[in-house]
């Protein structure tokens, strides 16, 4: 890809766009950045800048885009804006920050997605990877922009990549040598509008691979199973409550691995997964069948699948105070993240939720309570959605406080001996916080103060 001399317009100064720029700096491109926000408010993104030749466009969107060609977005910039149609209309090349990354990138990418499980899932995966003496990389959503190792890696480079909708909305060559899709439920609605925009975005993933790349896919989920109509990729499956002819699934509580007219073959015992709840069972299923179908030794999978102890905010034990657990999954930004984090508990719950408003249904999530959530501490903007939502399917018991240091007071007075407070929003963290990791490290320094 040519990239030297470009003027290049970089929309978006979020995780991905201080790499991006640098990327494109290093590669010879005339850049100008663009954020909404105003200079003020990315003082603190601009200092790492600092010297740059660079131009700036700041607090508002450009209304001239004949200088550019080519317009990079972060992932959190809607497609949709009124510039960015301009922009397309002018016949200006536009794509993500995840499609410039491919496009530099001499290694091989594994893209994974899904609406929950995409961190774990990425992380576990990249762990078995690198027990088996790969090079590898562990990037995009997770927290490390893929720009900044695409030219670090070599063509025995491995990508190993979690890929949001709103990362693949804006691909366009991108074509991962295997590709899995975890699940589909509803989230993002007020970006994408519909469910069906949403699955589009999901299945970009796979629109570019052949014959001779993998698709994975979630057999017990029907809208991610229904994929594999529309893919020309060699299918694989996983399935925590179905034998199966090809994947990898649980057989007397063993996961096993089977290819096509073969034999299945024994990884390793469910019971030796330290990860909590079914839905990280499904997740180390996902995984296995990435690293098998990719002729991973079947004993670094196994191996690796008995050490990893999962990812910072999902489900992640914090502190025993006087008998309670404090669990920290702020990874949960919607409801069915918090179904799966509400069913991992054994023990009865003080749940704290709420946050920014995605256009979610609290319905399904209020009703997996059955007798488990004693209590439930809501804040942010969905305070009063969920809590209305709650009355009306026969939960009484919340509480609304204004922030984390109030949640945890309030948990700390309800929660008896032998119960787990929980943070497990079924909210995006916008509204309060930058990011989910952010709102998580308050909610373990709010405990850390509790203890005193």
């Amino acid at each position: 890809m040519l990239i030297k001399n470009q003027r290049v317009l970089v929309v978006g100064l979020g995780i991905s766009g201080i790499p991006t720029v640098e990327a494109l700096l290093k590669l010879g491109a005339k850049v100008t950045v663009n954020d909404k926000k105003n200079k003020e408010a990315c003082e603190d993104i601009l200092k790492d800048l600092d010297g740059r030749k660079i131009e700036f466009i700041l607090g508002k969107h450009p209304n001239d885009l004949m200088p550019f060609d080519l317009i990079i977005l972060s992932p959190g910039v809607p497609t949709d804006l009124p510039f960015i149609q301009k922009a397309r209309d002018m016949n200006i090349t536009i794509m993500g920050e995840l499609e410039l990354a491919y496009q530099l990138c001499s290694g091989k990418f594994i893209a994974i997605t899904g609406t929950n499980g995409k961190t774990t899932t990425t992380a576990l995966t990249g762990e078995i990877f690198k027990n088996a003496g790969k090079e590898t990389y562990v990037v995009g959503n997770i927290g490390v922009a893929a720009i900044s190792k695409a030219q670090e890696a070599s063509k025995d480079g491995i990508m190993v990549t979690e890929t949001s909708s709103f990362q693949l909305e804006s691909t366009i060559d991108f074509k991962p040598k295997i590709a899995a899709v975890l699940n589909l439920t509803p989230d993002h609605l007020n970006r994408h509008k519909t469910m069906e925009n949403y699955i589009d975005a999901k299945a970009n993933i796979f629109k570019n691979q052949e014959d001779a790349d993998v698709l994975i896919l979630n057999a017990d989920d029907e809208k991610t199973y229904a994929l594999k109509e529309f893919a020309k990729a060699d299918i694989v499956s996983f399935s925590r409550k179905k034998v199966l002819e090809k994947g990898a699934y649980v057989l007397d509580n063993q996961i096993v691995v089977k290819k096509e007219h073969k034999g299945y073959e024994i990884i390793c015992r469910v019971d030796d997964i330290k990860m909590p709840g079914k839905h990280n069972l499904e997740n180390a299923l996902a995984a296995v069948a990435i690293a098998y179908w990719a002729s991973i030794d079947k004993k670094v999978i196994a191996d690796t699948l008995k050490m990893f102890m999962g990812v910072a905010h999902r489900i992640e034990f914090v502190d025993e105070i006087e008998g309670i657990r404090y669990i920290n999954d702020s990874k949960g930004t919607n409801p069915d993240a918090s179904i799966k984090a509400v069913e991992a508990m054994k023990t009865p719950i003080v749940l704290i939720a709420g946050g920014m408003d995605k256009g979610s249904n609290f319905e399904e999530f209020i009703h997996v309570f059955n007798g488990k959530v004693r209590h439930m501490v809501l804040i942010g903007e969905t305070a009063q959605k969920i809590k209305k939502t709650a009355a009306e399917n026969g939960f009484y018991a919340c509480s609304i406080v204004e922030n984390m240091e109030g949640a945890i007071a309030i948990c700390s007075k309800i929660a008896k001996k032998g119960d787990a407070v929980l943070l497990s929003p079924a909210c995006a963290s916008w509204d309060m916080y930058p990011s989910f990791e952010v709102r998580g490290r308050h909610f373990k320094e709010c405990v850390k103060k509790l203890r005193g």
